[in-house]
């Protein structure tokens, strides 16, 4: 349950250090389109996602932040921002709880230090999230591959970054489509840090082969006392995502809701 992590609040949701691991998923609407995006954010939380990621890919999106805010007032909200940092710093004015970006994307360090002053005064934890599809192009030429080593040493250079600007609400996550590669990638990380980790599968596709590769994954890292929040990514209706993540915590010990039925040969 992340015992050895620091604490990181998004809104009034408390992560890390501890605290029970929390479900998330990612809408797949349009942020702009306010209406279609409380919809399907009230079915999450109907279906008991407890934290709710949305894309913020310009500037109408980062502006529907704050009437999307308003009219869910309870449910933690991220937004999900690459390379512009400026979306960002609107959607943290516009209310947002936790920003998904990674600081090596957004140019000069004068960028990260006007993200990092926003981020300090609206009270708003940063979430970075390495992926094997896009390494650093040094990186992968020293380690020739998107190895658990390189995702790591990506991860860990990007909160050196907010570090060095003064900054520690921090979220890591780093994912990768091979389940055994992201396990080795994570084991890594907790033993390096002690950031708050998103944990999940990515790429995993649909159906049951998906949830499979979600389950060992995920499964693997919370039964060694890794994870701190968790998505299961599925090709599908968000939904869906919120019913295997609570089945998956429930497989390991680690939630008691709903009855477990047991079948027995006699």
């Amino acid at each position: 349950m992340g015992n050895k992590t620091k604490a990181v609040c998004i809104g009034g949701l408390r992560m890390g250090a501890g605290a029970p691991i929390s479900v998330q998923s990612m809408t797949n609407t349009y942020t702009g389109d306010v209406e279609a995006t409380v919809a399907q954010i009230e079915q999450l939380a109907q279906a008991g996602c407890e934290v709710v990621r949305m894309a913020v890919n310009d500037a109408a999106a980062a502006a529907a932040v704050r009437e999307i805010r308003a009219r869910v007032p309870k449910l933690p909200l991220v937004a999900d921002v690459h390379f512009d940092y400026r979306l960002a710093i609107a959607a943290m004015e516009n209310g947002i709880d936790k920003i998904r970006f990674n600081p090596g994307n957004i140019g000069s360090e004068a960028n990260v230090q006007a993200l990092v002053s926003c981020a300090k005064m609206h009270h708003v934890p940063i979430r970075i999230g390495v992926n094997a599809g896009s390494l650093d192009r040094a990186l992968l030429a020293r380690y020739g591959a998107p190895v658990p080593a390189a995702l790591a040493e990506s991860a860990l250079g990007h909160v050196r970054i907010l570090e060095r600007a003064g900054f520690s609400d921090i979220v890591i996550s780093a994912k990768v489509s091979s389940v055994p590669e992201t396990v080795a990638t994570y084991r890594l990380l907790a033993k390096a840090c002690a950031y708050p980790l998103h944990v999940g599968v990515t790429e995993a596709g649909g159906g049951e082969l998906a949830i499979i590769k979600s389950a060992v994954g995920i499964g693997a890292l919370l039964l060694d006392g890794i994870g701190d929040t968790i998505r299961v990514t599925l090709t599908a209706d968000p939904v869906e995502e919120i019913y295997a993540a609570k089945k998956i915590l429930k497989a390991a010990g680690l939630r008691k809701e709903g009855v477990n039925l047991i079948a027995c040969p006699t």
